[in-house]
């Protein structure tokens, strides 16, 4: 269950200038308890948050320290976040305006500090114009609309109080002519790692670069892959993706060496904590595309199965797909 102790909203507007630091928190009630709910446990579960791990001398960690200990209130604690944000924002290639919401929130016996930058859209309203001529509806753009209930916030962090294990998503930028990551880098001040989403995918790219550079099937190889983080999902929470190769190309010790190259390469060699959910769901099917515009979706668990489907290599270089046992067809 999540329960919201205390939060904050500093608006951060380069389109007009006006840039607030609350000196108050929101009220936790009705519909701002509602919207901070349903952005909290989404954005908390976003398969593509990278994690990370504070650098010994962050500046935010000691600040985060006094406010735990008490030596410094929420309040002022949040302002000192807002205005990183603003000025690291105000240094890079993307000057955009966000609302800034921060939130010290439970969830079960976990206590967690949530960072929200919430993009401003642009969108539609209704304007009511009085004149001498009488009222007059009109349409005009709103440049501040915070994200509804039903959208994705695409950066955020959350840090455990307990553990001050982090989970953050960025987007980088040029600050200072430099790339670097906002929140990772200039608020937080804090490694990054692998997120469970990037690293699937990488995986499988590898695992489908290899195969082809090797002239194997990369359709088989890829099924292998998706078929065996399944299977891992079921036993771990962690994958590791060496270990994933070796399974995957067991009968190539070549085509392991290249795979654990490409892997290092990539940054992707040590084990990474993956979403089950996500992972699962990524990995129950495989889709492929002949060119001659066929799309197949199966389940990863059938490849292997030819009482279900089979790959038959022809002698002229062409492949058949064969679909066995089907009981019915059904249009979709």
């Amino acid at each position: 269950m999540t329960i919201i102790n205390k939060a904050i909203l500093h608006i951060l507007d380069f389109n007009s200038g006006v840039t607030v630091f609350s000196q108050q928190e929101l009220d936790i009630k009705n519909s701002v308890e509602t919207f901070l709910t349903k952005h909290l446990e989404k954005a908390s579960s976003d398969p593509g948050a990278k994690t990370g791990r504070f650098y010994p001398d962050s500046g935010f960690k000691n600040r985060l320290s006094a406010y735990l200990d008490g030596e410094l209130d929420f309040i002022s604690f949040s302002v000192y976040i807002a205005g990183l944000m603003y000025s690291s924002i105000a240094k890079s290639d993307k000057v955009e305006s966000a609302d800034l919401i921060v939130c010290d929130y439970s969830v079960d016996s976990q206590r967690l500090i949530a960072i929200l930058k919430c993009n401003n859209r642009v969108g539609f309203t209704h304007q009511v114009i009085q004149s001498d001529n009488g009222v007059k509806n009109d349409i005009i753009n709103h440049y501040a609309i915070m994200p509804s209930i039903s959208q994705k916030i695409d950066e955020h962090a959350f840090i455990d109080t307990e553990s001050l294990a982090i989970r953050f998503t960025d987007k980088k930028r040029l600050v200072d002519g430099q790339e670097a990551y906002i929140i990772a880098d200039n608020i937080l001040q804090c490694s990054s790692k692998v997120s469970s989403k990037d690293a699937i995918g990488m995986v499988s790219a590898i695992t489908r670069k290899v195969a082809e550079n090797h002239g194997q099937s990369s359709v088989m190889a890829v099924s292998k892959a998706k078929n065996y983080i399944m299977e891992n999902t079921e036993k771990s929470d962690y994958l590791d993706p060496v270990d994933l190769g070796k399974e995957v190309f067991a009968a190539s010790p070549m085509m392991q060496e290249e795979y654990m190259r490409e892997v290092i390469d990539a940054g992707i060699a040590e084990t990474v904590k993956i979403d089950k959910e996500f992972a699962q769901r990524k990995g129950r099917s495989h889709k492929i595309k002949t060119d001659t515009g066929i799309e197949i979706t199966f389940p990863v668990d059938y490849f292997q199965n030819t009482d279900f489907i089979e790959f038959v290599n022809n002698s002229d270089g062409t492949i058949s797909i064969q679909l066995k046992n089907i009981g019915k067809l059904i249009n979709k």
